[in-house]
């Protein structure tokens, strides 16, 4: 898929999706022009990585985060940090 579908099905700008990549967040093969070919599973990354913002988290616990969405396994680790990053969100949001 290319960066504009990518964005258009997922509801997010391409800059956003250039963010992501630079972040670490995203990646994309890169066709023998130089553009962007995302896998179609990266529609459904890209809206987890929305919900995880908007939840509050910043890019570098999102960055912790998904490898269990890739592996689809909870470790007792990444459960941990779950926690600990709700713990955050509520803090702050108590602060609000």
């Amino acid at each position: 898929m290319r960066i504009g579908q990518v964005a258009e099905q997922a509801g997010v700008s391409v800059r956003a999706l250039r963010y992501y990549e630079e972040q670490g967040l995203l990646a994309a093969e890169r066709t023998a022009g130089g553009q962007r070919d995302y896998p179609p599973s990266a529609v459904d990354r890209v809206r987890f990585i929305q919900n995880l913002y908007a939840a509050g988290l910043s890019s570098r616990a999102v960055l912790r985060i998904l490898p269990c969405m890739e592996h689809g396994v909870l470790t007792d680790e990444m459960h941990e940090r779950l926690l600990a990053e709700r713990a955050r969100v509520e803090t702050q949001a108590g602060r609000a």
